[in-house]
């Protein structure tokens, strides 16, 4: 499908502007900045950085997403007259006016974005984007970010789980709008689970906004609906490469379906006439795209007998079917049988169609079924996942925070109870380490004022989240993994398109070692401190504890 045109990208903007104006933010971050204001403080340089702490679904790994959205955001923050006046009635009476106008005024003019590129293979508790600017202005932005990027990251990531299990040959088929978190969800979950892997969705609107191939044809309800023959309107067709004349179809079916029941042993009075008049109905509609439900009924005794016959019969008029759809049952099983049937049709009346016809398995898949449908032997093309996609089931959130790390110039961390809890001071830079066969195995989190590690040279570095000592590693490539995507209210790198970032990710996990993929008990990926930025951490807890940062020490 081609890329969205520049009206679809204009319309991408606009929904952006529409999704998430300044408003949808938290109450706390305007009280924040009215008090940063309130003392003169809301100019000060800050530096904020957005992460998250551990690995979604017990992986090994995310996928990191909602850059394009963040950056369209930061690009059109500004609040209206309308919003201020709105301000103004729900933030407490003793609020000065000037601060309404110093609102009015505000945009991320002053702002610098660093980030990792959109689609790149992320892991826990490394900084993703560090967001730097007037203190007020990069305090308001924290909700809408975290927004943006906490379900874009987690669904796409959600994908990609679904690929690997499903393996490379599978197509996969995103069908989870119905079941979505509203509108927005149904829109953003279509946009990141094809980036994730997943080839086609049946969301029409992200079709026309994203340039993603859509793909559906029909349901029960449309099969359930007709009861009889007479119901087929029109009763024709013309032949594709023939003859002008029109074919009476239903004659011609009723004739395929005698043939096919002898050939397969099935029995005529079984076969439901409804269901017949639903195929033919729509194969007269689309002939070249009949992809009919088989199992509003019984695949055995009626489904798959009535399929066949519409399908030879648009055959003999040189159209080409297309395949089927199981949505009950034994889905492996009856993907067998009816590959077998379709191989005794291909044979017995000599039509080589049927050997390319395909079968889409839906049925409330998970990830855990789509593993299995690799273990089984199962004859199925296309699966198509809705609600344990889109949902993300097995966990609702990605659980991204945003941190202060450094305000004029001096680090900034918070030391908790919980020292999962507690952050790395500092403004940083962060390097990915590489095997020498091209396997990424350790990243690198330093001090933005440290040289950059150098390929052969050993680093010496203390991993998080495990004991205190420290390790000694030697790169034969080194990454640098951030890069200054906006400043000065401008974006500054060329804004992906989901095609293009669904190619990033890719290239992203073949990288990454099977090992660290395993969707059970996966190896943990390392991300490690560099020696300084270990010493800063240490430093800084030590000085929190002496009496001197105390109001009551003597």
């Amino acid at each position: 499908m081609a890329a969205p045109s520049s009206d679809t990208c204009e319309a991408m903007e606009r929904s952006i502007r529409e999704r998430v104006p300044p408003l949808l933010t938290d109450l706390y971050q305007f009280t924040m900045a009215y008090a940063y204001w309130r003392t003169g403080r809301h100019q000060e340089p800050a530096v904020f950085e957005l992460f998250f702490r551990d690995n979604p679904f017990g992986g090994g790994f995310s996928l990191f997403a909602g850059l394009r959205d963040c950056l369209l955001f930061l690009r059109t923050f500004r609040f209206t007259d309308q919003d201020v006046e709105f301000l103004r009635s729900v933030l407490p009476p003793a609020t000065d006016p000037a601060f309404f106008q110093f609102l009015r005024g505000l945009d991320c003019s002053g702002v610098t974005l660093r980030s990792v590129p959109e689609g790149t293979v992320v892991f826990a508790r490394e900084p993703l984007m560090e967001v730097a600017g007037p203190l007020a202005v990069v305090q308001l932005l924290e909700t809408s970010l975290l927004c943006l990027v906490n379900y874009a990251s987690l669904v796409c990531s959600n994908a990609a789980r679904f690929r690997l299990a499903a393996g490379p040959r599978r197509r996969l088929l995103e069908m989870g709008l119905r079941r979505a978190q509203g509108p927005d969800g149904g829109l953003t979950a279509s946009r990141y689970t094809h980036v994730g892997g997943f080839d086609l969705t049946s969301n029409v609107q992200a079709g026309f906004l994203f340039g993603i191939p859509v793909a559906g044809t029909m349901a029960h309800s449309y099969v359930t609906s007709f009861t009889s023959l007479e119901e087929v309107s029109p009763q024709t067709l013309v032949a594709l490469n023939g003859k002008p004349d029109p074919v009476d179809i239903i004659s011609l079916t009723k004739g395929w379906l005698s043939r096919v029941c002898e050939l397969l042993g099935g029995e005529p009075g079984k076969v439901r006439e409804g269901e017949l008049a639903a195929f033919l109905s729509y194969a007269v509609a689309y002939p070249q795209n009949f992809l009919p439900v088989i199992d509003s009924y019984s695949v055995g005794c009626s489904g798959l007998l009535n399929f066949c016959a519409v399908a030879l019969a648009l055959c003999e008029l040189d159209y080409r079917p297309v395949g089927v759809r199981l949505d009950s049952g034994d889905l492996c099983r009856q993907s067998l049988d009816v590959r077998r049937v379709f191989r005794l049709c291909s044979e017995h009346f000599s039509v080589s169609a049927f050997d390319s016809l395909i079968i889409v398995a839906t049925n409330s898949i998970t990830e855990q079924s789509m593993a299995e449908l690799n273990k089984k032997e199962n004859e199925i093309d296309v699966v198509g996942v809705g609600t344990h996609l889109v949902t993300c089931t097995r966990q609702p959130s990605l659980g991204c925070v945003y941190k202060l790390v450094e305000v004029r110039g001096q680090p900034r961390m918070k030391i908790s109870e919980d020292p999962e809890k507690s952050t790395v001071p500092g403004r940083k830079a962060v390097y990915r380490l590489v095997d020498a066969e091209g396997h990424p195995f350790l990243d690198l989190v330093s001090l933005a004022v440290e040289p950059p590690p150098e390929a052969g040279v050993s680093v010496s570095c203390y991993p998080l989240m495990r004991d205190k000592s420290c390790v000694s590693v030697i790169p034969a490539q080194v990454t640098c993994l951030r890069q200054e995507v906006f400043t000065k209210g401008q974006v500054t790198h060329p804004l992906s398109s989901a095609a293009e970032t669904r190619v990033k990710v890719q290239s992203s996990l073949q990288t990454l070692h099977p090992r660290h993929k395993r969707l059970q008990e996966p190896d943990s990926y390392t991300v490690a401190l560099s020696e300084k930025l270990h010493h800063l951490v240490t430093e800084t807890q030590k000085g929190s504890s002496n009496n001197s940062n105390f109001l009551l020490a003597n």
